[in-house]
């Protein structure tokens, strides 16, 4: 299947190998805040060497490519703030209570239903982009045996989603919540709504 371009602006891909090593290759070319998205991945990957499980056509499986203007390594929390509670935002509308599992994950309660990893690239000082990638369970009911605690949001709220449209919206959200960085009543926001919302695990 070709590419497939959604009302979003969000790039479709029936397979791959992942969408963070997708974008790597093709950065250059990808405008601030582009998304790609697969209906499957092969290698897909967390934290290390841990992998991402998804059946296909069932979660959302998709990487953004954010280029910030003047932001500092210093400052690079700020885009985990940003992604993390754009993500809490989404499910907030599903009627879901999330919370941020330092440093990387989406959890419900005590159980994991969103995993992402961001591989920054910096130019001196400065961040040049980061590629965000998200692994979020939305339909998935079939875990292998040695997954500790996943969960989807079918499992929560006892519906199905359509991929497509579900992403367009959480992409939307991530998308507004990166807006604040930048600013420095914004960036000051997301710092403390992100210390409210993230824990560690003792």
């Amino acid at each position: 299947m070709e590419p497939s371009q959604s009302p979003a602006d969000i790039l479709w891909l029936d397979i791959t190998e992942s969408t963070n090593k997708y974008i790597k290759e093709h950065c250059k070319y990808c405008d601030n805040l582009s998304v790609v998205a697969a209906v499957e991945q092969t290698a897909g990957r967390g934290q290390g060497t841990h992998s991402w499980h998804s059946t296909r056509g069932q979660n959302l499986t998709f990487s953004m490519i954010f280029k910030p203007a003047g932001l500092h390594a210093g400052d690079i929390l700020l885009i985990t703030c940003a992604t993390t509670l754009g993500l809490l935002d989404y499910l907030g509308e599903k009627g879901v209570k999330g919370r941020i599992k330092w440093p990387n994950d989406i959890w419900v309660e005590d159980k994991k239903i969103c995993g992402i990893l961001i591989e920054n690239v910096l130019d001196g000082s400065m961040v040049h982009h980061s590629i965000i990638g998200i692994g979020f369970n939305l339909n998935e009911d079939k875990w292998p045996a040695d997954l500790p605690n996943p969960v989807s949001l079918k499992e929560l709220t006892r519906s199905s989603y359509e991929p497509q449209a579900e992403l367009a919206s959480l992409v939307n959200k991530i998308r507004r919540r990166l807006s604040d960085i930048g600013t420095r009543d914004g960036e000051s926001a997301l710092q403390e709504e992100f210390g409210k919302n993230v824990f560690r695990l003792p």
